[in-house]
Order: structure tokens, then C-alpha cells, then sequence
């Protein structure tokens, strides 16, 4: 099997795969608001259907919330192997409606000055980048008669609303989604233009704490200076919780966090990313994380603490001299390597507490403790993806770090004990969850040949 004439045959089709995605993309299949469960139920069959016009072997699959879609294609030699295919065919909400240039489920084709981009909601956020796979299939199977390797599809309708029902799917149909190898198409191009495979995720833990003094709120002439001030408590505390260089100063946090591998500082030194325009973009100009530490090792390797609220006492228009009986505050961790987030809870809950004065107490909230996801790049898979992406995008590819959490890829390594690669095509300027969401049609594209050039590559 070659890959040119597969290659020919996605471009030469490209405008009906177009218009097979525009018809997922006007199934609004928002997963967040029950309103939209018939719809959600909907746009699982489509690709019921779509898959079984390939030949998969696929059926919808209940769950006490939206369906899932599990199917099986047979392809490549006996020792070819096995891939692992996730999507989530769910979109976000499209409020504010009125921010919407056109109907978010209208999808069009728009000239910009970027280039022609489809709009629509779920058009980049992963309708269309799951679309880009499954085209790839269809032209290997339409000039080959079958794939170069077994793939099994999956594909879920929770994503955009937390996933409640992924993890007892995937642990009672386990033997059915045995693979060697887990694709996630559900990433980004770095800067919009370099083929990034996403090597390392980062884990996140959430603590929220109230700290409580006094059991009412109190005149702030009558008992301030006598009495203890919680928010002033609470201040103190999380201004502690960095030092001058940007470290945090949690007891135990730093255990477990690897060094950059010299392979992948060279890499990413050569992506010369420039933090400047970075900050820039968003008003800020100078890095503040961990000093002795670049801008892209910050938001890719390097663990954080941050606060993300805080609030006590009175708020409302005005003023009112109150000494408050409570303070809260959220802090959420995002974890690299092999941190533990249960042992860091725990430490920074200890931390907390052995800095409260005399009358102040706390009481504590987890939300969510996830580890961070490090992917096992010796699987030949990813050097051979890696080597064939720059022919598509005209850069060499990169392993990537990636700042935010896919917790399915940490699912699928410690449920179906299998590693993930995640590679994409978005672009920084989608609005992926943001009114007038975009895809580049040449993403789209290039994303679907991307696609035929791994399968290439993989399957032989």
C-alpha cells in the first residue's frame, strides 16, 4: 500500500468531506444542557452511520448520560498495530448567542485574512478535528480497500461537561478497547504552525479553605486591634506560598518533578518562542513564574500554584467597617512528572495549618486530584509520527508539553494501562469555546493528510 494516491485522493475529496462535517457540525449536541440530550443522541449516530459507510463494526453505547460510539476496523499485517482512535463529538454552550457573527450550528466557509475557516461551534473543539481522522481512513479504505493497521474508534459525548460516565465505561468495556496505542486528536498546532505531539500533560489538584475567627462578624471600632483579622490571616498565608525567585514553598511539593531531558530542551529551544509577544498579547511583558526557568518550561514542565479566588467580609458597593468572621480563597496546583497530589494536599492542608495564630481555624475542600500525564515516547510510534509530520506542515515536528489537563489520556494509562499520543491541528486563534469558533479549512486539510502520513507510518 502507498501513500501518494491516498494523499491525491483527500485533497481531490475534500469538498465532500467538508460538507460531511458540516452536517455533524449543525447537530447541536451541547452535553451540558439537558435540553440538548435528544441532540447529543443524534450526533452519535451520525457517526454511527458515518463509521459503518467505512466498513467499521460500531453500535451506540448507553450510559446513564450521553452515548458513547465504540467501533472496530480490522487493517495491516498480523503484527501491524492495534491503535486506540478518542474524539468528543459534545460542544460547549454558545452563550453569549448574540457575539455569534452567524448561527453557531449554521456552519459556513468564510474568507478571512488568514485564510478561508470554517465557522461554527464544535468546528475546532473536536468536531472537526475528529472528522479529520476518519476522512484519513476513509481514503486509505477507498484506495486500498482497508486501513494499514487495526483501529478502534471511541468516541464520547461528556467531554465538555466533565466526563461523568468515562470512567466506569472504560473500566467495564476494557477488554474491548485493548490497543497498543491511544491517538488523541484533540491539541494544536505550537504558535499555529509547527506540528506539536503532545508529550507530557499536566495534572491539577483544587483546594478551597475558609478560615474562621471570631463567630460573627464584628464592628471594626470596637474590637479591631483586640480582635484577629481572618482575611489578614489568610493574606499572610498565601503570600507565603512563593518565595522572591517564583518557588513554591509547600513542604515536599518539588518531589517527583523531573528535569527536561537535554533531547527535549534542544527541541524546544529551537522553537524560539518568544514569551514577550506571548505576555504581550494579554498586557503583560515579564515572566513570574520560577526565575531560573524559561517561559515555555513554565507552562510545560514546570509545576504551579496559583490562587484563583478569594473573598471575605463585605464586598458590595460602599463601604462597611466590619472585621469578618470568615475568609475563603481557592488555590488550585498544576503537577508535573510524578508529583502526587495526595500528598501534596495533604502537605499544603499541614502547611496551612501550622501557620494559624491563636482563634483561627480552617476547614478545607478538595476538588479533583489528578497526576500529571507523561507519555512513553520510546513507543516507535512517536519518532515515526514525529518524522513524517514535517513533510505535511513544512516544520519539523516537536514533543511538546502541553499546560492544561487531558485527564482521558491519564484514564486510558491507568485504566486500559495504555500510552497516548495526542497530536492536533488547531490553531491559537480558533475561539474554541468562545463565540464565533473557527477551523482552518487548509487545517482541516492538511489534518486529514497528516492523518494518512501517521497511518504510513505506524502501520508500516
Amino acid at each position: 500500500m502507498t501513500l501518494d494516491p491516498v494523499l491525491s485522493r483527500i485533497d481531490s475529496d475534500l469538498e465532500a468531506a467538508t460538507d460531511r462535517l458540516f452536517d455533524l457540525l449543525r447537530i447541536p449536541s451541547i452535553s451540558t444542557d439537558p435540553a440538548y440530550a435528544a441532540d447529543c443522541d443524534r450526533a452519535a449516530d451520525w457517526l454511527v452511520k458515518d463509521l459503518q459507510s467505512i466498513g467499521v463494526e460500531v453500535g451506540k453505547r448507553p450510559t446513564p448520560g450521553h452515548p458513547m460510539v465504540l467501533g472496530h476496523i480490522d487493517g495491516g499485517d498480523a503484527d501491524a498495530p492495534h491503535l486506540l482512535f478518542y474524539g468528543h463529538y459534545d460542544v460547549q454552550p454558545v452563550d453569549p448567542l448574540d457575539l455569534w457573527d452567524r448561527d453557531p450550528f449554521d456552519p459556513a466557509l468564510e474568507d478571512t485574512a488568514g485564510g478561508t475557516v470554517i465557522r461554527a461551534r464544535g468546528s475546532s473543539d473536536d468536531k472537526g478535528q475528529l472528522m479529520t481522522f476518519i476522512e484519513a481512513c476513509r481514503a486509505w479504505i477507498a484506495e486500498h480497500g482497508r486501513l494499514p493497521c487495526k483501529i478502534t474508534f471511541f468516541f464520547e459525548g461528556e467531554e465538555e461537561s466533565g466526563s461523568p460516565s468515562l470512567i466506569p465505561f472504560l473500566e467495564e468495556h476494557k477488554e474491548l478497547m485493548q490497543a497498543d496505542l491511544a491517538l488523541i486528536c484533540d491539541t494544536g498546532l505550537f504558535e499555529s504552525r509547527v506540528p506539536a505531539i503532545i508529550t507530557q500533560l499536566r495534572g491539577l489538584l483544587g483546594e478551597e479553605l475558609v478560615l474562621k475567627g471570631p463567630d460573627k462578624d464584628l464592628h471594626s471600632g470596637m474590637y479591631g486591634g483586640a480582635s484577629i483579622n481572618p482575611i489578614r490571616v489568610l493574606t499572610r498565608i498565601l503570600g507565603n506560598l512563593h518565595d522572591d525567585q517564583g518557588r513554591i514553598q509547600v513542604p515536599g511539593f518539588y518531589d517527583g518533578v523531573p528535569e527536561l531531558s537535554p533531547e527535549l530542551a534542544k527541541q524546544w529551544k529551537a522553537l524560539e518562542f518568544d514569551h514577550a509577544t506571548f505576555l504581550g498579547d494579554v498586557g503583560l511583558n515579564t515572566p513570574a513564574g520560577e526565575q531560573d526557568r524559561s517561559a515555555l518550561e513554565m507552562i510545560w514542565s514546570r509545576p504551579t500554584a496559583e490562587i484563583n479566588g478569594i473573598w471575605g467580609g463585605y464586598t458590595g458597593d460602599g463601604f462597611k467597617t466590619v472585621l469578618p468572621a470568615e475568609a475563603h480563597a481557592k488555590v488550585s496546583f498544576r503537577l508535573v512528572g510524578h508529583q502526587d497530589p495526595h500528598a501534596i494536599r495533604e502537605n499544603f492542608r499541614a502547611w496551612v495549618q501550622a501557620q494559624l495564630p491563636a482563634d483561627v481555624t480552617v476547614e478545607f475542600t478538595g476538588h479533583g486530584a489528578s497526576k500529571a500525564g507523561l507519555m512513553n515516547t520510546t513507543h516507535p510510534a512517536f519518532e515515526q509520527s514525529r518524522a513524517v509530520l514535517g513533510a505535511e506542515w513544512g516544520h519539523d515536528a516537536v514533543f511538546a508539553g502541553c499546560g492544561g489537563s487531558i485527564p482521558v489520556a491519564g484514564h486510558f494509562k491507568s485504566i486500559l494501562e495504555m500510552d497516548t499520543m495526542l497530536v492536533g491541528w488547531a490553531k491559537d486563534d480558533d475561539q474554541i469555546h468562545s463565540p464565533n469558533e473557527k477551523y482552518d479549512l487548509e487545517s482541516f486539510r492538511k489534518g486529514i493528510r497528516s492523518w494518512a502520513r501517521v497511518l504510513d507510518a505506524v502501520g508500516s
